[in-house]
């Protein structure tokens, strides 16, 4: 099968295994930027035509449709932020009627008004789509038992997962979040193969294993798709040390579409290709807004190709990353794996620290579990960092513990180069997240 398109089209359901194995070509890096050039004049002209923000946008910059002669022309127009959605909402960025959006997704607003998604029919299928393809790298085949405990509801995780799955031909135990002994049953029960959840949660599920007396490595789940917030290679090689499962890592943001923008090989477990023929994708220096070569850590900014609701150009999603060449699907290039966001970046006496940074070198400690805050403080003129770490063991005396902590200081100290304050708490005392982790808990003084 040859398909410039590259997508599980009407309901070949079959075709989502055909269509995307690793050593099959769909298409070639020349046919695909022909497409993509096709699709982003489609995707700008949309967007100019229907959507007021990107009309004043595009005149306010200079620059027309017809400007994108090639694909690089798109660095001459303006990005899109989080405060732009935020400035029209609900409905402004909507580039077809209110009527014809078949579901409307939101983010939580927990730092200010909620950005709006919305899809049309045709964009729930692109979806679907994509997501299949994903699960399909990730190494899920038709028949699997496929566990859900990405949130349902505004959130666009569970379903984006969900009607991945139902797409791919699997079979789906619809859990979301929460009632942690309970999922841990249900796997036992069900015996599903495959699991979609966040990596912080799916400790706590192995955690309450573990508590129960079942042993990880006996039950069912083989592929583990982790997605929904950043975690490390250490966190990797911790959780397959626990379980049996082979951890991949799915991206994806809501206002570019949900989950299903990039995803990880299982066969390869090298960086996720991103799935280009639907999103473009640029890296950009986070001050200038430069464009950045190809191998060059920046900020990704991604433009929809096919979205009819909701496009957008050049958005700033604030993740760090690096663009690499493809291995498992050779026409798509890979984004390495997103270690942190540009807003998520402390600043402790003149040095940049990422929470990824601090997890991979606790990871490292004997004694410490990957449970963790950082905790921000100014208690005289300089900012303080302190790390809230568990212990792995509820039989760590004070002696031991002091000895970790003085371990992962060491480790920061060194490989950073800052200082940090450590403690070493008791097993289970630090807050679960039931979703995404929270990793910063700022408590300077306004």
């Amino acid at each position: 099968m040859h398909n410039t398109d590259a997508g599980v089209e009407g309901n070949d359901v079959a075709a989502a295994g055909q269509v995307f194995a690793a050593d099959r070509v769909v298409a070639t890096v020349e046919e695909l930027r022909t497409l993509q050039l096709d699709r982003m004049r489609w995707s700008l002209g949309h967007a100019y035509d229907n959507v007021p923000h990107y009309r004043t946008a595009f005149d306010s910059a200079g620059v027309r449709v017809e400007d994108l002669r090639e694909l690089a022309d798109l660095a001459r127009f303006p990005f899109t932020t989080k405060a732009d959605l935020r400035e029209s909402y609900p409905f402004g960025m909507f580039a077809v009627p209110r009527e014809e959006v078949v579901r409307i997704h939101a983010s939580s607003g927990t730092t200010g008004k909620p950005t709006v998604v919305g899809y049309t029919r045709d964009d729930i299928d692109m979806w679907a789509t994509v997501m299949a393809r994903s699960i399909h790298a990730a190494g899920g085949r038709r028949g699997d038992l496929l566990h859900v405990v990405y949130g349902y509801g505004l959130f666009t995780g569970g379903l984006g997962a969900h009607y991945g799955a139902e797409r791919l031909g699997c079979t789906v135990v619809p859990v979301s979040g929460g009632m942690t002994a309970r999922q841990v049953q249900l796997i036992q029960d069900f015996r599903p193969r495959v699991i979609m959840v966040t990596p912080s949660y799916f400790l706590a599920i192995l955690d309450e294993m573990e508590a129960q007396g079942v042993d990880p490595k006996e039950t069912p789940l083989e592929i583990g798709i982790f997605g929904a917030e950043p975690w490390t290679e250490p966190m990797r090689q911790e959780v397959q040390r626990r379980s049996n499962i082979r951890a991949v890592d799915i991206y994806g943001l809501s206002e570019v579409i949900g989950p299903g923008v990039s995803q990880e090989s299982g066969d390869t477990q090298d960086g996720l290709h991103l799935w280009e023929d639907h999103f473009y994708p640029e890296v950009v220096d986070p001050i200038t807004g430069e464009v950045l070569p190809d191998g060059q850590e920046g900020e990704l900014v991604l433009t929809s190709l096919t979205k009819q609701a909701l496009p957008v150009v050049r958005y700033r999603t604030r993740d760090l990353t690096t663009l690499q060449p493809g291995t498992a699907y050779p026409q798509f290039r890979r984004m390495a794996k997103i270690t942190g966001r540009s807003d998520d970046m402390m600043i402790v006496r003149g040095v940049n620290v990422f929470p990824s940074q601090i997890e991979e070198h606790l990871l490292a400690v004997e004694g410490l579990a990957p449970h963790y805050l950082c905790v921000l403080t100014r208690p005289g003129r300089m900012d303080e960092l302190t790390v809230q770490v568990e212990a792995a063991s509820a039989h760590a005396g004070e002696a031991e513990r002091a000895a970790m902590a003085m371990k992962l200081r060491g480790r920061v100290k060194e490989r950073v180069g800052v200082t940090i304050e450590v403690e070493v708490v008791a097993p289970h005392s630090l807050e679960r997240s039931l979703g995404k982790a929270k990793r910063i808990s700022d408590q300077r003084p306004r």
